[in-house]
């Protein structure tokens, strides 16, 4: 009979070892935190079992937890005591992700340190810029959001991440840090973020909720893909050294172009619905939870994700070293 043997290269576990063509390691994981003012706070999230908003005193120990278990950064966002229509505890030095970002930075040094950059979590109205009259106005937001980065980056932020989806953000925040000396901290943009419905747990975290409308008019249509490489090209041009695609699970195939049109790191968002899904799932019995989870993480690898986002990097490092 004249037929391939596919079979031969899967016999055993060595020879399936030998041929992988895909492989998910610690390094490649940023693990996000959730940092709250005040003392004494570790709080889990109702809606994401397993991961907890937590205040300074347990910030360290949760970071060298991260370091022990082979991580290499984390992404530090910032729940405030107080908000305002301008956000402006997002740039203030004594803002809860600034004193985060310097007590990482001075008892964890190995860690590298990403700061989210946007606003929601900061207005009191819950959308990512500044609002007029009902309107996110653009040019208004980007200053602030400048404003931000630059205070994030002199808190010691080894990476920003602004995550805010205004137009010309990365120019704005590019041209912001060379000018406060920072020219030689890189930019990690949010380059294509999707007004996404899995998005919803992160609201619950980050006390993030917008208070009318959506963000329809700043975050894409799920259904664009053209779209999605027009803003990539954009962010490119203006000076973003990674490119994020979030979220990453319903949009492998975005991914997998970015990836093959972009030469730039790219990053996966495996954001909190995706995260709670299986959770819940998992708390359940229905599915294998550490095998579903690695399985999830290698598409994303597959798809051409050089680094993921993931509320699951603790546990998924601890499955990996195993």
């Amino acid at each position: 009979m004249d037929f391939k043997r596919h079979r031969r290269l899967r016999r055993t576990d060595a020879i399936r070892s030998m041929v992988r063509e895909t492989a998910l390691r610690q390094e490649d994981l940023i693990y996000p935190i959730f940092v709250v003012e005040g003392e004494g706070w570790k709080h889990e999230v109702p809606s994401m079992p397993g991961v907890f908003q937590i205040s300074l005193d347990y910030l360290t120990e949760e970071m060298q937890e991260v370091e022990s278990l082979g991580i290499r950064s984390v992404i530090v966002f910032g729940v405030p005591k107080v908000k305002d229509e301008q956000g402006s505890e997002a740039y203030h030095d004594h803002g809860i992700v600034q004193k985060a970002i310097r007590q990482i930075k001075e008892d964890v040094p190995s860690l590298a340190v990403i700061a989210d950059t946007c606003l929601c979590q900061y207005t009191d109205h819950g959308h990512c810029g500044i609002v007029s009259d009902g309107v996110i106005e653009n040019d208004a937001s980007l200053k602030v959001l400048t404003e931000t980065a630059i205070s994030q980056a002199r808190a010691g932020a080894d990476i920003i991440a602004p995550s805010n989806m205004m137009d010309g953000f990365v120019t704005s925040i590019r041209e912001g840090l060379d000018e406060a000396g920072f020219s030689q901290i890189p930019i990690m943009s949010y380059a294509i973020k999707y007004s996404s419905a899995f998005f919803g747990p992160f609201r619950d975290a980050a006390h993030s909720s917008p208070q009318f409308g959506d963000r329809r008019t700043y975050q894409m249509d799920p259904s664009n893909r053209r779209e999605a490489m027009r803003e990539a090209a954009s962010d490119m041009e203006e000076g973003a050294d990674f490119l994020i695609v979030k979220p990453a699970l319903a949009y492998l195939d975005i991914m997998r172009e970015v990836k093959d049109r972009f030469n730039a790191p790219l990053v996966a968002y495996n954001v909190s619905g995706e995260y709670s899904m299986i959770k819940a799932a998992a708390q359940n019995g229905w599915v294998n939870e550490e095998e579903i989870v690695l399985e999830k993480l290698t598409s994303m690898k597959r798809a051409g994700a050089d680094l993921i986002v993931t509320y699951f990097a603790k546990d998924a490092a601890r499955w990996l070293s195993q």
